[in-house]
């Protein structure tokens, strides 16, 4: 460090545009890491130095201004630090104020949790910066609450945005918090409305989060909103962030040893191990009036040894199980559990009795509401209604199938048809398995659904696991298990499967929009399409139902929830793994070439990560068949 003796007046603008040059040419991490400690040691205590640091950074011009106040605020050790090196920068220079309060906050959201509290926190330390600290908590909120920022902002942009939320609400005092209660309340019931609404179990546990904080802020000594919903690592940090947490970072360690005398004399109340505990007087007129009133241990207990707990009559015909699970007698209620749980395995017993009452019984099956405390009821009634749906297959896929357009059913109810559908797709389609072994170098996947899961990663595993066996790999190959060599049964009622529910997708009906409000269940209808054609892989029906995704796929193409997109996305891998390669030169090569320059737009221009993660992997399997088209002879 340089002294100018003698008083003499200097201008350090030279330095300024210095530093900002190198920073601006992606040199910032070199500079700032060696003068930025220098500043924080000199400014600890000298007002003078604090000045020449001020200066130092306003002097910066504006073209550079970003690369320096971005280095200033990743590197300093904490708000207070960062408060003493910059001063009041954001208040005097209006590119430092955009820099610091619209495209640190609002348009990135790559940088850490701490440069965030560094942030916020360099704002909530002087008057004039609070100003610009309620602005950006007001900012923020206003994004937050967007439906249009939710749905195409990316879940890592949502999560930042929640973040700083987070952090502001933590500085706020509590006459700032009087001054806009009504503010944060709106934002708060309209912003936890956007989220709620989300096809992705991640936005929907941020919007939660966030607004119990709020919540909790507004309301601190009255009723608070409490949401359930699962703790994870995000959600408790998240909550952390609320606690504010001091400027100055003390290791615990450091002053374990200091203190652990001081925390010993400061609680005189603990008794010694060698002092006798005080008499508790009230104690015991208390403990004989209980002994008292406890008389019943006089009585002599029945002797019930040789009582032997009775066993319930599971039904032995399909009828009778149709008429307790439609019974409504209160003591038949230990005779309807047994029947719960051995209605899947009398089915499969008895597949003519069942084809004589399968449409009745499925449509018990699917209004059947748990009467008593079962254990694992939704799964008993999940795998009966398989069972009866894979022995009478296109009876009750067409009632299915027709219930899923109908009018007064719970979105709930049409999930677990989608669920069902698919499960028994599955058993249809896949051959059962042999106790043998052999090698093979030929890997086929070993396809499981998880049924009820919302996340569209387990739809999909199905896609990637079929990719992987197209790929060649040269090696010796592992022992597997061989598969039976049987007919697909899903081969003459694939098209029973999938037609029905491709056809009213765009009509709406009074309490049932999949267009509209209902995009959670069309989500869920997409990715059982694209798993419905891809079990058709071999099929006679599989190159008419490419040829209906495709033009499904192209109308919804454009659609703002992520999840859905996703499900598209997963067709056409399904439509391009399934469908012979012959049929698709021959059939769709226009509707192709199409779909190949959307997907491009798709990987450049989508906000989720999954969605261009998938796009990239269809252009991929894409340019394998324009290898093979142009390998045709004309």
């Amino acid at each position: 460090v340089c002294f100018i003796p003698g008083g003499l007046d200097c201008s350090i603008s030279f330095v300024s545009h210095l530093l900002g040059k190198v920073c601006v040419h992606g040199r910032q991490k070199e500079i700032l890491g060696v003068l930025v400690p220098h500043l924080t040691d000199l400014t600890k205590s000298d007002c003078i130095w604090q000045r020449i640091c001020w200066r130092l950074v306003e002097c910066v011009p504006d073209r550079w201004m970003e690369a320096v106040v971005l280095g200033f605020v990743q590197r300093a050790p904490g708000a207070d630090v960062l408060s003493r090196l910059l001063g009041n920068l954001v208040v005097k220079n209006k590119k430092a104020q955009f820099v610091v309060t619209q495209k640190m906050l609002l348009l990135q959201y790559g940088h850490t949790t701490a440069v965030l509290q560094n942030l916020l926190g360099y704002l909530s330390l002087d008057s004039l910066r609070r100003t610009l600290l309620l602005r950006v908590l007001q900012e923020l909120l206003e994004t937050w609450s967007s439906s249009s920022a939710v749905k195409h902002s990316p879940a890592e942009q949502q999560l930042y945005i929640s973040k700083a939320i987070l952090i502001c609400l933590s500085h706020l005092k509590e006459p700032e918090i009087e001054s806009c209660r009504q503010e944060l309340l709106t934002s708060m019931m309209e912003g936890v409305k956007c989220h709620l609404d989300s096809s992705l179990p991640q936005l929907r546990r941020l919007g939660m989060v966030v607004a119990e904080s709020i919540s909790s802020k507004i309301n601190s000594e009255g009723p608070v909103l409490k949401f359930e919903y699962e703790e994870d690592d995000e959600t408790r940090e998240l909550k952390s962030l609320l606690v504010q947490t001091p400027p100055f970072c003390v290791v615990p360690s450091l002053l374990d040893d200091d203190r652990s005398e001081k925390a010993g004399a400061a609680l005189p109340l603990v008794p010694e191990s060698n002092e006798k505990p005080h008499p508790a007087a009230p104690v015991m007129p208390d403990e004989e009036l209980d002994a008292e009133l406890d008389s019943d241990d006089d009585l002599t207990p029945y002797d019930m040894s040789e009582d032997k707990e009775l066993k319930i009559k599971t039904p032995a015909y399909i009828r009778d199980c149709i008429e307790v699970l439609t019974g409504s007698r209160a003591e038949d209620m230990d005779k309807w559990e047994a029947t719960v749980k051995a209605l899947e395995s009398l089915v499969r017993k008895n597949p003519a009795a069942t084809r004589e009452v399968s449409v009745e019984l499925a449509k018990i099956l699917l209004h059947l509401e748990e009467k008593t405390c079962i254990e694992g009821f939704m799964e008993l009634r999940q795998r009966a209604q398989v069972a009866v749906l894979t022995t009478d297959p296109i009876p009750v896929a067409k009632y299915l199938t027709s219930q899923f357009y109908s009018l007064n059913y719970s979105l709930r109810q049409r999930m677990d048809i989608l669920d069902v559908l698919v499960l028994a797709a599955q058993e249809l389609s896949c051959p059962k398995f042999h106790g043998k072994t052999k090698h093979s170098g030929a890997q086929k996947p070993c396809i499981q659904l998880l049924p009820g899961n919302d996340s569209s990663k387990d739809w999909r595993r199905i896609v990637d696991e079929r990719i992987k066996s197209k790929t060649r790999r040269f090696d010796m190959g592992r022992s597997h298990v061989e598969l039976a060599s049987c007919p697909n049964a899903f081969n003459s009622v694939a098209g029973h499967f999938f037609f029905p529910l491709i056809q009213h997708f765009d009509r709406p009906l009074t309490t049932f929009d999949l267009l509209g409000e209902d995009h959670l269940v069309l989500g869920r209808l997409v990715h059982t399409l694209a798993i419905l054609m891809y079990l058709a892989v071999n099929t006679v029906a599989v190159t008419a139902m490419g040829k209906a995704l495709l033009e499904f796929v192209w109308a919804l193409r454009f659609h703002t929830d992520s999840y859905v997109r996703q499900g598209l996305l997963s067709c056409i891998s399904s439509l391009l793994l399934s469908v012979p390669t012959e049929r698709i030169l021959a059939d769709m090569t226009e509707e192709l070439l199409e779909t190949q320059s959307w997907l491009g737009d798709v990987m450049e221009k989508d906000p989720d990560g999954d969605c261009r993660r998938l796009a990239l992997q269809n252009l991929l399997l894409m340019e394998n068949l324009k290898k093979k088209l142009e390998a045709v002879p004309s």
